[in-house]
């Protein structure tokens, strides 16, 4: 099983310290982590913060080989906090190196062979990176939108230009809410699931609603899971292991409830580790679902 994952690779800078992010980064490390082969195409400073991000990834199985390096630009950083509701708040600098991702052969052949590309909304804020995932997508077999608007760093307008290119999205409630208001559109679900699956020829649709669980919509039908009850350290990089566990599933042809659940579960483990990329197995996720309800 092989994926690749476009965008952002970078420092969190957290109340408690600095770990390594990028919802992009987060789940190629998942991805590796459930068995998956993963790729991250990305660029990060000719700096020592650079520098030490790929010895991360390599730390934890990942290749460089796509991972460019720019002279001008720093390696990116997000001041991420956290409020008591478990609510995260970004800061998010730029121009930074990874708005600078540049096209080339090699990436674009990765992308064809892949089995699905990952992407967001956030590597598209700026027109270089954007143009390099626009041939990216040109090319991908499985186009895996993850939203994750992070303002003021996205448009409507390209925003729907990548939702036209979509095949599976991923997305929040409050995200649908926000997307659905663009369209003059009610957020209620299942309607709104349906609506953009035709509207956009979307194969599936999924939603996250934090501890109350997830919704996914395809070949018109509704799954549903619910939250598993764990006791929060970090909301960060719970949605990102979500979609690993949920597209692994997805391309290896699992049932959609049961995927569903076991990224519902994959989500909640991450959330009871400081930092988005904890070390986990998939025994440990299942035997956080087979743990007796709290």
């Amino acid at each position: 099983m092989s994926i690749v994952c476009f965008g952002e690779m970078l420092w969190d800078v957290l109340p408690g310290g600095r770990q390594p992010g990028g919802a992009p980064l987060n789940v190629a490390v998942h991805l590796r982590q459930l068995g998956c082969s993963a790729d991250l195409i990305s660029c990060v400073g000719e700096d020592e913060p650079g520098t030490e991000l790929l010895h991360f990834i390599q730390s934890r199985g990942l290749d460089t080989t796509f991972i460019q390096r720019s002279k001008h630009y720093p390696t990116g950083r997000v001041t991420a906090s956290v409020d008591a509701a478990q609510d995260v708040t970004y800061q998010i600098d730029q121009p930074v190196a990874w708005d600078y991702i540049r096209p080339g052969a090699a990436p674009e052949q990765r992308a064809e062979q892949a089995e699905a590309v990952v992407f967001g909304s956030l590597a598209a804020r700026q027109p270089d990176s954007r143009q390099t995932l626009r041939r990216l997508l040109e090319r991908a077999r499985l186009k895996v939108f993850d939203v994750n608007l992070r303002p003021p760093h996205y448009t409507r307008a390209v925003v729907t230009e990548l939702l036209a290119q979509t095949n599976l999205l991923k997305l929040n409630h409050h995200e649908l809410a926000e997307i659905m208001a663009w369209f003059g559109k009610e957020p209620e679900l299942p309607a709104a699931m349906q609506w953009l699956t035709e509207n956009f020829g979307l194969q599936a649709v999924c939603v996250t609603c934090g501890a109350a669980g997830a919704l996914l919509w395809t070949g018109n039908h509704l799954y549903r899971a619910p939250g598993v009850p764990v006791a929060v350290k970090d909301p960060i990089g719970s949605g990102d292991a979500f979609l690993a566990a949920l597209l692994k599933g997805w391309l290896a042809g699992t049932h959609p409830g049961q995927a569903l659940r076991l990224a519902c579960a994959t989500g909640a483990l991450v959330a009871t580790h400081p930092g988005a990329t904890p070390a986990f197995t998939e025994h440990d996720v299942q035997a956080l679902m087979a743990r007796p309800a709290m």
